[in-house]
């Protein structure tokens, strides 16, 4: 109020033209602080999707910010809690695998397109589906309509024998960063653990845009020596005849874990969830839990002040200590701060 009185004051002593340039200027300089500290401030805005487990494995509602810790290299941040708006729409992408012996496992996910329908039921959902092999295909881009996206999962054929998991994460990815802010971002992938012919991305660039994503990971994941011993035992593959690192850095850990198993590094960087299985009941017992945790996050953020460039190791636990755990987000990746010189 202060500093609008004093230009009221200024303005009628000066002239009519030199008042108006003072105002103009006084507006852009304002509009342009106003921008800047703005922009600064959403850039570091770290996203932290939570969620609470008790010791059955039960989801905790109903705590507040005040009840989270969360440390960001080892510093404790002050913490938000946002309230996610009900009937918060989705965009979900539905990474398949169908190269190497991932046909065998088509069986078991019969049940796939039946038990995303409570997520596309609700009109909110956009859903896309890719498949890959050695290659990578985006067999539908997002749509709301559910019996397209039923008739491509029937439709699943076998591949070659490539499982190029680090493109296909890469390409759903990228999809999913596309969409509007609003919109919780999700990628269901479905692939065996080890990588098999990608060429298109590296795992280092992964690692960096998985950590600046602002998706949601979870995985379903099988081995295929165990599946194949199932398989053997059932007589349904008789046509196949098979018989500690010292780190450097954060981001190098990351890489040497998403070499090892990719769907369970990439799930636990962003709080999502890794399951493996072996059998439909398996495979149709996870798919419910994904449905029902889809929308029982914690939307916790916190703005570290002045992060250096690169990734960051995240905590996140109850202040009351006790048994229940916490599922959240190891790990995101800072930019560079770029600092505006004035003219």
């Amino acid at each position: 109020m202060r500093w609008r009185k004093c230009c009221k004051k200024t303005a009628r002593r000066a002239n009519p033209s030199h008042a108006v340039l003072l105002l103009l200027v006084a507006f852009l300089g304002t509009r342009a602080f106003a921008q800047e500290t703005t922009l600064h401030s959403q850039s570091n805005i770290v996203l932290i999707p939570a969620l609470v487990k008790d010791s059955d494995g039960g989801i905790v509602y109903g705590l507040h910010a005040k009840d989270f810790i969360v440390e960001d290299d080892g510093v404790e941040q002050t913490v938000q809690l946002d309230e996610a708006p009900e009937g918060q729409p989705v965009s979900l992408v539905i990474a398949v695998q169908r190269g190497r012996r991932a046909s065998y496992e088509f069986p078991r996910m019969q049940g796939l397109g039946s038990m995303i329908e409570p997520i596309i039921g609700q009109g909110q959902a956009r859903v896309a589906l890719v498949e890959f092999d050695s290659q990578v295909e985006i067999v539908r881009n997002f749509t709301k309509d559910s019996s397209l996206i039923f008739d491509d999962l029937r439709n699943l054929q076998a591949g070659d024998n490539g499982a190029a998991i680090l493109d296909a994460v890469d390409s759903a990815i990228s999809l999913l960063e596309k969409e509007p802010e609003n919109r919780l971002r999700v990628l269901l992938l479905i692939s065996e653990t080890r990588d098999h012919g990608s060429h298109v991305a590296k795992v280092e660039e992964v690692v960096s845009k998985i950590g600046k994503s602002k998706s949601v990971i979870y995985a379903l994941a099988f081995s295929p020596t165990l599946s194949n011993i199932l398989d053997t035992a059932r007589g349904n593959n008789k046509s196949e005849m098979h018989n500690g690192i010292d780190f450097i850095d954060l981001a190098y850990q990351l890489a040497q874990a998403m070499r090892k198993n990719i769907p369970s590094t990439i799930a636990g960087m962003t709080g999502g969830e890794y399951e493996l299985f072996a059998t439909r009941k398996k495979f149709d017992g996870r798919m419910s839990d994904f449905t029902n945790h889809l929308h029982s996050r914690y939307l916790l953020n916190i703005q570290p002040k002045s992060p250096h460039a690169g990734p960051h190791q995240i905590r996140v636990r109850l202040r009351s200590g006790g048994s229940d755990s916490v599922l959240a987000r190891s790990s995101y990746w800072a930019e560079a701060q770029e600092v505006t010189k004035p003219e």
